[in-house]
């Protein structure tokens, strides 16, 4: 019987590289936690009322921190800071953990190129409680370019110089086009109706695709 299933086979001179949001973790999750702190912050006595009216609020596409700024007097900004800067309370995807760690046992490298403000996603990762695993982490606030710019994936290639990678991500619209031009390896983690991020089938082309894919991490065949 056909199934999602993506076998990479590596040895010490690969990398396995992973995007961060809705990758290694549901993105939502760090949503809620941010949504979480904001309301108790806001509303001590009501704050679970205040969590699932912002919750509703962002599920039906309207603006949360203009609902909050105008019903508690708040800048947007301070808002805006609070959900960024937070320390969330988030974990790892099924299969992630146990794909670090079998990684590892085969003596590769990993490494992360994510998307993002430097403190929002260190704090994920160390939320995560994966530092141990990581050999590399470049954030595009740090490097000054995001995906889908080819520096952070070559900048890789400086580091790690004659490996082979493969990189592993979630958004068709922009992660697979600097690897492919590269001559990555590429894995493609199929949105499983949570990402925030939603890709456009309908507008892509042959350069935006990954040359696997898979429907769970615990998919991926590490040999």
């Amino acid at each position: 019987m056909k199934s999602w299933s993506a076998t990479i086979k590596v040895s010490s001179d690969s990398i396995i590289v992973f995007d961060l949001d809705d990758t290694l973790y549901k993105e939502i999750d760090f949503l809620k936690s941010a949504y979480l702190e904001i309301a108790k912050y806001l509303d001590e006595d009501e704050w679970k009322l205040l969590y699932i009216q912002m919750f509703s609020l962002y599920r039906n596409g309207q603006n949360v921190f203009e609902f909050l700024s105008k019903k508690y007097e708040v800048g947007i900004d301070y808002l805006l800071s609070r959900y960024r800067n937070h320390f969330p309370k988030i974990k790892l995807s099924e299969g992630a953990l146990t794909l670090l760690e079998t990684i590892k046992k085969k003596n590769c490298k990993i490494a992360i190129i994510t998307d993002g403000r430097s403190i929002t996603q260190r704090n994920k990762i160390n939320a995560l409680g994966i530092n141990n695993y990581l050999d590399t982490v470049l954030i595009s606030e740090e490097l000054g370019f995001s995906k889908p710019s080819k520096q952070a994936f070559k900048k890789l290639e400086d580091i790690y110089k004659n490996c082979s990678f493969t990189y592993v991500a979630d958004n068709l619209k922009k992660d697979f086009i600097a690897p492919n031009a590269l001559n990555w390896d590429s894995v493609y983690l199929i949105d499983d109706g949570l990402n925030i991020h939603v890709s456009q089938m309908d507008s892509l082309n042959p350069n935006n695709l990954a040359k696997k894919y898979i429907s769970s991490l615990n998919q991926i065949i590490i040999i």
